[in-house]
């Protein structure tokens, strides 16, 4: 018999306090199959970004086929994301592809 861990309403921040350029974030270990990943961009005026969860199981290779992309797009700020269910993958990091926008910062946080 396999004991089951249950792990429920936590947050991590994958881009630190936030990114004004295109970064990737570190792996970071991914308790449950099941969670979500929001992302939100703040600054003056127009501001967009392109966010890319990316996916491995040994933490130092990505797979090339992404968990998910959240585009962002608005004035002053902007906010959307994801869930993803029964995805074991067991490590995920966030790469912000592109940023615009004066004063534009990126936050990425993952729930579970």
């Amino acid at each position: 018999m396999h004991n089951v861990r249950v792990k429920s309403g936590g947050t991590q921040a994958m881009l630190g306090s936030g990114v004004t350029s295109t970064s990737t974030g570190a792996w970071i270990y991914k308790d449950s199959p099941d969670a979500t990943y929001f992302a939100s961009v703040t600054g003056t005026g127009a501001v967009t970004a392109t966010v890319v969860i990316e996916v491995s199981n040994d933490g130092t290779n990505a797979a090339s086929t992404v968990m998910g992309t959240i585009t962002l797009s608005g004035t002053t700020t902007a906010a959307d994301g994801f869930t993803s269910q029964g995805a074991p993958w067991k490590w995920v990091r966030a790469r912000v592809t592109a940023v615009t926008g004066t004063g534009a910062t990126v936050q990425t946080t993952q729930g579970v």
